[in-house]
């Protein structure tokens, strides 16, 4: 393994990211402060406790889940794209590097950024509502499997676009929804029993349970069945990456 491409790779990415601070921590950041104040001024008053949770210290694992799917979708997608959009992707591919080191080394810089992210707003989640995670380790791998998954969905998503705007579809058209939708916001027990049903055809309801369980100690779906549901979910994005580079499919337009 080409140790030394992989990281000249990586650290490209991670270099792009302080250049680009705005846009990548303090802009996520900014916006989930003012769903917090948003949400939490105007239905906190509202709904004071959920399953024995204040209303604000529930949906912080929501946010977080919000904000790491997004943005991983996006430093991937993005990461990649620009290779195709600049023609620098040739020279890679004829490089002496591997797919499996291409990947790492894009999938693991995205994967690493919204990780950083996903921190940076718990802490900053701290200063609204008081904090308490149930089961930390846990929620450390959750936080891991997640960026990794959806920074594979970005890298597909980066090979898939021939321009800037198709990278903006899926988190907006696709993700955003899914997450809103997912329990972000509300428990899914809270729904008439039909509608419980239909969520749980969401993947990100499982994402969302998962993570939360981690905090509160309680979730909508099974911990068990929500980690299974995520690395099932990254083994299905990693299989459609191998085919990628299996066929070159889009690798070179």
């Amino acid at each position: 393994m080409n140790i030394h491409a992989i990281r000249a790779i990586y650290a490209f990415e991670m270099a792009r990211t302080r250049r680009t601070l705005m846009q990548s921590i303090v802009s996520p950041v900014i916006s989930t402060s003012l769903y917090f104040v948003v949400f939490g001024a105007a239905i906190g008053s509202r709904i004071q406790q959920v399953d024995g949770v204040a209303y604000g210290a529930f949906i912080v694992p929501g946010l977080i889940m919000l904000s790491l799917l997004t943005q991983s979708i996006s430093n991937a997608s993005f990461g990649i794209y620009f290779p195709k959009f600049t023609g620098t992707i040739y020279e890679l591919l004829s490089a002496p590097v591997s797919p499996l080191e291409i990947v790492l080394s894009y999938v693991g810089a995205a994967a690493t950024k919204s990780m950083v992210l996903g921190l940076i707003i718990l802490a900053t989640a701290g200063f609204f509502v008081p904090l308490h995670i149930e089961h930390p380790l846990w929620m450390l791998l959750f936080l891991v499997l997640t960026s990794v998954t959806f920074s594979l969905v970005g890298f597909i998503i980066g090979l898939w676009a021939d321009n800037f705007e198709k990278l903006q579809v899926v988190p907006l058209l696709i993700v955003t929804p899914l997450t809103f939708l997912g329990g972000s916001f509300y428990s899914i027990k809270m729904l008439p029993a039909f509608w419980q049903t239909v969520s749980l055809f969401n993947p990100v309801v499982y994402l969302v349970s998962g993570f939360r369980w981690c905090f509160l100690g309680q979730a909508d779906v099974d911990v068990g069945t929500s980690l299974g549901m995520t690395l099932a979910f990254m083994l299905a994005s990693l299989a459609v990456v191998g085919w990628i580079f299996k066929t070159g499919w889009r690798l070179k337009r």
